[in-house]
């Protein structure tokens, strides 16, 4: 049946042919009348050091990078794939989702025999967890299931066991976890419960007869789920429930449980499930769990903040429950230190694919038998694409700066992280998502073809907004966070110190109601506009939930209510951090074009956040014609950024290979010599 439709179909189309008149002889198929693509690189200039740029805006372990990168490059296991004369790497989203889970695991093995992670877990100090995350910020970059398949397993099960474990569980777990003889887990999330970790349901009893701890899952509800790893190649999980001790519940503790033995069968006691196909992410094997009467060693507890003994007593140096869950919490951040700067490495890779394209790509004339225009030469593309460009430029900065700050931790700034990182990681992923659906509609049909990544990787990144907790959650903590610090600081008199907020010791900053592009350009104004809103932000929030006090509520009751002033808050904390961190990166170069562009780009920063939050309006900080003058700013900084478009986006040191073929010769890429 089928020989004979090619057959008929064949023979349409010949008939077709052969009945077609013939062509004009005035008609010239001569290859001038065709588009041909032009390298952007002809016509565009790069008006400042890329290399010096780079450097500032990785941050740290550039060369690092660049060996990880070339190490994906050697290999076929990254699916190198030739495009438009040039050499692509990027997954297979074709694949089956257990295609995709195994290429996964398989490039983890090969990254572990070339010593990638050595050091990731038994390593210690700045240098080296900073070396850890430039290159799980280079993985992610590949492929965003490859990075988190390397997080559970190196951040969330390796950092449970390094922080919440003791020498005995170091000795025993850290080694064979940095060279993939355990495979680990997390089981945090549940069916019920997901940013409300104190809520779950699992539950842990001491059995002091047997020197055991039994896990159960009490009802469905209590199912832990979405654990990555948990499918398919986890040995082992991080268990977290509730420890009840005679009767009474101590809150959340985290166990060590084994959950397959080396040949990959599950253990007894325990039942295992998988989570199925998702939107993105399908290199990782997502998965549920439940535990029936699972007994494990008393030594299995993680017991740095508290502990067993033999005969059943609790005993820890924290005697407050608040104050203990908080203890468990703290190590926990580097999730949304990766996740906050990975966003950001995925905005980079969308903005410099639809950059490139837009400036080789053309369409339409301004006269009749004139030249099509480039993309980017139109102003409404510069004003998709440019300011967003500055946004990631200036979060990028920030992404570095809650590093360093990680990295150096001591227990007296865990409170700064907590709150720096919440924001940032809720700011950052929304910056990305919203990135890179502008930047699939601003390459047109092309960003829906997989191969050229940016349409893919919404599906890929949408996660980020939600999991290490729901960003509107994390901003009504930052908000939380605010309102005790002003609170406690107003209540014993004393000045404000840390959170940035120690611009509210000064008087409140006055505004010129006249705005001239000089003004709206100038760091002290742009800094003064960002700490009025933060500050009257926080006069607003902490003056409404106290007067709903007044009335009777309760603290939690009025938070509530004031959700939408929370989130108000903790955007305006969140963006000055951020103005903050540019203008710090600024000041580190010295006079030159470098620093001038740099300048263009915090301006651009600083306004667009002014004109696309409607607080500035609507609290009166500016009036109806201020705004406006930063409308029309903005547009006329998008003017003075187009030329350096092609320099800010080779400044991200991503090389061509981990672009899609969009981002250079298209035309070549789509030929009929490459079907």
């Amino acid at each position: 049946m089928s020989e004979n439709r090619a057959l008929q179909r064949a023979n349409i189309l010949a008939n077709h042919i052969l009945r077609s008149p013939p062509l004009p002889s005035s008609l010239s198929l001569a290859r001038e009348v065709c588009l041909q693509y032009s390298p952007p690189e002809l016509n565009e200039s790069y008006g400042f050091d890329v290399k010096e740029m780079r450097r500032l805006l990785d941050g740290h372990n550039t060369e690092d990078r660049d060996w990880l990168y070339g190490l994906m490059m050697q290999s076929n296991l990254f699916n190198r794939k030739e495009r438009g004369g040039k050499i692509f790497v990027s997954p297979d989203y074709n694949q089956t989702m257990e295609q995709q889970r195994e290429i996964t695991m398989k490039r983890i093995w090969y990254l572990l025999e070339k010593g990638v992670y050595r050091g990731w877990l038994t390593g210690s100090g700045p240098e080296a967890e900073l070396k850890k995350l430039a290159l799980l910020e280079v993985c992610g970059i590949y492929d965003h299931s490859l990075s988190i398949k390397l997080g559970v397993h190196f951040f969330l099960w390796g950092n449970a066991v390094k922080f919440f474990g003791t020498k005995r569980h170091h000795e025993k777990w850290l080694k064979n976890t940095e060279d993939y003889i355990v495979k680990g887990c997390f089981a945090m999330t549940e069916l019920g419960h997901g940013s409300n970790v104190r809520g779950i349901e699992t539950v842990t009893t001491y059995d002091p007869r047997t020197g055991e701890f039994v896990i159960n899952t009490p009802c469905e509800s209590a199912q832990k789920y979405w654990i990555g790893g948990a499918a398919k190649h986890a040995t082992h999980t991080i268990v977290f429930s509730q420890l009840n001790i005679n009767g009474t519940n101590q809150g959340v503790h985290a166990f060590i449980a084994q959950i397959r033995d080396e040949d990959g069968t599950i253990c007894p006691n325990i039942r295992v499930a998988d989570c199925g196909h998702k939107i993105g992410l399908n290199g990782v094997d997502n998965g549920r769990i439940w535990f029936d009467n699972l007994r494990i060693p008393r030594e299995n507890l993680l017991n740095s903040v508290a502990d067993v003994s033999p005969d059943g007593e609790y005993v820890s140096a924290i005697k407050d429950p608040d104050q203990r869950f908080g203890a468990f919490m703290a190590p926990l951040t580097s999730g949304r230190v990766t996740i906050a700067s990975s966003a950001i490495y995925s905005a980079k890779v969308g903005l410099a694919i639809a950059l490139r394209y837009s400036l080789s790509r053309r369409a339409f004339s301004l006269t009749a038998n004139g030249p099509e225009v480039l993309l980017l030469d139109y102003p409404s593309h510069q004003r998709r694409l440019l300011p967003l460009l500055a946004k990631t430029y200036a979060m990028s900065f920030a992404a570095n700066d809650l590093k360093m700050i990680y990295v150096k931790r001591t227990p007296e700034t865990n409170k700064a992280i907590h709150v720096v990182s919440s924001g940032l990681k809720a700011v950052l992923t929304w910056h990305n998502m919203h990135t890179l659906q502008e930047c699939r509609e601003a390459v047109g049909g092309q960003g829906v073809k997989t191969e050229n990544l940016v349409g893919q990787l919404k599906g890929e990144f949408d996660v980020q907004t939600t999991f290490e907790g729901d960003n509107n959650v994390l901003m009504q903590q930052v908000s939380k966070a605010l309102f005790a610090e002003y609170v406690s600081c107003k209540k014993r008199n004393k000045p404000f110190r840390g959170l940035g907020l120690e611009h509210m010791n000064s008087s409140r900053p006055v505004l010129p109601t006249q705005l001239s592009s000089s003004t709206l350009r100038c760091s002290q104004f742009q800094k003064n506009v960002f700490c009025l809103r933060e500050r009257d932000l926080l006069e607003r929030f902490t003056s409404e939930v106290a007067q709903l006090q007044g009335r009777g509520e309760s603290r939690e009751s009025s938070f509530l209510v004031n959700h939408e002033l929370a989130e108000d808050l903790g955007k305006a904390f969140t963006e000055k951090a951020i103005l903050q961190t540019i203008l710090d990166a600024e000041a580190k170069l010295p006079a030159g074009s470098s620093k001038d562009v740099l300048g263009l780009v915090r301006s651009m920063y600083a306004l667009i956040s002014i004109e696309e939050d409607p607080s500035f309006l609507r609290y009166g900080y500016l009036s109806r014609d201020n705004v406006g003058d930063v409308r029309r700013e903005v547009s006329k900084l998008c003017g003075e950024v187009r030329p350096h478009a092609l320099a800010l986006v080779t400044s991200f040191g991503i090389p061509d290979a981990f672009l899609g073929p969009i981002a250079f010769n298209w035309v070549e890429a789509n030929a009929w010599s490459s079907v």
